[in-house]
């Protein structure tokens, strides 16, 4: 069982940045693969980006390439999503997600874990 815990969604105004925690408990969790995903209001989840599990390889979707950045700390169990020059598009309540299968099916939206997620606002 794997346990996803995200934080530091808020609101902040366009052009702005906010960082995106996911604390991740659960044996072997360093082993998995993680991902962020959003849903916007009256919108399906999309695929935002995924990171490898040793942090070696990542992927975006183009909508945020160039603007946000997956890390990963595997001494805290952590993944973090650094968002710049948000827009009020990024607006939506933002998911981590981890499998231990590949990117690839991550990025297919196959995700054995999800966490409770969290909102992001972004204001003109």
């Amino acid at each position: 069982q794997v346990l996803l815990v995200e934080s530091g969604g808020g609101l902040v105004q366009a052009g702005g940045s906010l960082r995106l925690s996911c604390a991740a408990s659960g044996r072997t969790v360093n082993l998995y693969n993680m991902g962020w995903f959003r849903q916007a209001p009256g919108k399906e989840r999309e695929f935002v980006g995924a990171i490898s599990w040793t942090g070696g390889s990542t992927y975006y979707a183009d909508s945020v390439k160039g603007r946000f950045t997956i890390t990963r700390d595997n001494a805290k169990s952590t993944v973090y999503l650094q968002m710049n020059s948000l827009k009020p598009e990024d607006t939506a309540v933002y998911y981590c997600a981890a499998d231990p299968r590949s990117t690839s099916t991550i990025i297919a939206g196959s995700v054995e874990y999800w966490g409770q997620g969290t909102q992001v606002t972004v204001s003109l």
